[in-house]
């Protein structure tokens, strides 16, 4: 025994020596990997003597214990799939008669599925898509349509990310490109860096509600809805988002005298001259949702002709070779290694919930207080809202849609309906202070000071408040095109 803790401590001193030095991880990341292999080195000896600590304490109150560690590391900012690993483990470690080995199979068998191939599939098409000139050729496009309206580059910021979001399908990727590109231009044209930089954040929030967003991939996964049906509905939730906010970028640029790109009416050979070179990137979003709706492909195999169509159209627009190639494949890795360690730990996780069945405790609890939909949808925006400001979308996601997804059921809420919603929940609160990853991602790209950032995009958040308003309380807009499509739903 003496030997194992000695070998244990030795290889934990270097785990942490590696991760800190070597990885360049926080201390607290590399302390938490240390003591996870000084753990299980030992398991045989320890493990006896956590569980009977356990067995003491009670399941409910390790369970607590292994919330309030997750959640205490997820406010110390440790990587996500970290946090939520180390809340799971100490659940598997204290409690007796769970072998540890479920832990690694959970943590392998979560990311098995095969519509979570759609995932890095549409990353590869986003990224392909921003080194093939897609971008600038769009952006060309919305710089026709609202040239001549106040504020004309914020109405193409907003435009912009709304078509982009059917490419790219990551808001953080679409912020920071907006801000390299058109925050400058926007301050050389008279707009405030913090209006400029408000303008980027907010329509980025558009992305995940646009098909093929990586949001409504996972939501579909998780809840077992139909990616397609999703898809589909984010088509009018992206439009009245986009339509939303141009009207308001429209007042806002009429009172503080933004001026339009040019003043002159376009000719149709103009406008011409300007939509054919988008023409084929914009056929895209309907060739996924045509393809997926006529059984042409899965949602999975449409992100496989994504990448094809986005390699296409780089060798036609002559401007993808092989170093750029190589260089969307890395990103491509690491955006899907982000994501998936995530899916990863949250299985785990969702595992522990089950086997306590949570979600029927949690079902019958809030059945209890809620009288009606309506007042659970409300408790369920604010209660998200609130988490959002401070955890990132895609853990909150994997971590509360298996808990509110079958009570939203019991309510007799359409799955598409509340599965937008809380999207657009979280795309809130990406934008949102004291975390949200929106608001940094740009104000770290633009130089614009977080108070100021905040205090401009007040009139973005009353707007959104509204918006979601609509949607938690006007069912048709998210489910009125899904049913023309695909009938009843």
């Amino acid at each position: 025994m003496t030997g194992t803790l000695l070998a244990g401590i030795l290889a934990a001193v270097v785990a942490l020596l590696l991760m800190r030095f070597a990885a360049k991880q926080p201390w607290v990341v590399s302390a938490i990997a240390a003591v996870v292999v000084l753990v299980a080195i030992n398991i045989d000896w320890i493990k006896p003597a956590l569980e009977s600590v356990g067995v003491a304490l009670g399941t409910n109150t390790v369970l607590g214990i292994a919330a309030v560690m997750m959640l205490v590391l997820l406010f110390m900012k440790v990587p996500v799939f970290v946090a939520v690993l180390g809340g799971s483990l100490i659940y598997f470690l204290f409690n007796p008669g769970i072998n540890q080995i479920i832990f690694g199979q959970r943590a392998v068998v979560g990311t098995e599925s095969s519509s979570l191939l759609a995932i890095p599939f549409f990353v590869c098409a986003g990224v392909f898509m921003n080194y093939s000139g897609v971008t600038s050729r769009i952006m060309d496009f919305c710089s026709a349509i609202t040239g001549r309206l106040p504020g004309g580059l914020a109405q193409v910021n907003v435009l912009l990310s709304t078509l982009m979001g059917g490419l790219s399908g990551s808001n953080l990727a679409d912020a920071a490109m907006e801000a390299k590109m058109l925050v400058p231009e926007m301050e050389k044209q008279g707009f405030s860096k913090e209006f400029s930089s408000v303008v980027t954040a907010a329509s980025a929030m558009i992305t995940p509600l646009i098909p093929p967003g990586i949001a409504m991939i996972l939501y579909g996964c998780i809840a077992d809805v139909s990616i397609g049906k999703l898809f589909t509905s984010g088509i009018t939730v992206g439009g009245t988002l986009c339509i939303a906010m141009m009207l308001l970028v429209h007042f806002i640029s009429k009172k503080r005298g933004y001026v339009p790109i040019r003043k002159e009416k376009m000719t149709g050979k103009q406008f011409w001259g300007h939509l054919r070179p988008a023409l084929l990137p914009l056929c895209l979003p309907i060739i996924i949702i045509g393809g997926i709706r006529l059984g042409i492909f899965t949602a999975t195999e449409a992100g496989a002709v994504a990448i094809l169509y986005a390699v296409v159209l780089g060798l036609i627009y002559r401007e993808l070779n092989f170093k750029l190639i190589l260089q969307a494949c890395k990103e491509t890795v690491t955006t899907t290694a982000g994501i998936m360690l995530i899916v990863s730990a949250a299985s785990v996780f969702s595992w522990v919930l089950t086997k306590e069945k949570i979600p029927q405790q949690l079902t019958e609890f809030i059945v209890r207080i809620c009288p009606n939909k309506y007042a659970f949808l409300i408790a369920v925006n604010i209660f998200v809202l609130i988490v959002g400001m401070f955890i990132e979308g895609n853990a909150t996601m994997i971590v509360l849609v298996p808990l509110l997804a079958p009570i939203a059921a019991q309510y007799g809420i359409n799955e598409i309906q509340f599965a937008m919603i809380y999207i657009f929940n979280n795309a809130i609160g990406a934008l949102s202070p004291p975390m949200g990853t929106l608001m940094f991602v740009t104000c770290s790209v633009t130089g614009c000071k977080t108070k100021p950032f905040i205090k401009e995009a007040v009139p973005f958040y009353i707007l959104l408040l509204v918006v979601l308003l609509l949607f938690t309380f006007c069912p048709p807009v998210t489910t009125g095109i899904v049913k023309l499509i695909y009938g009843a739903v």
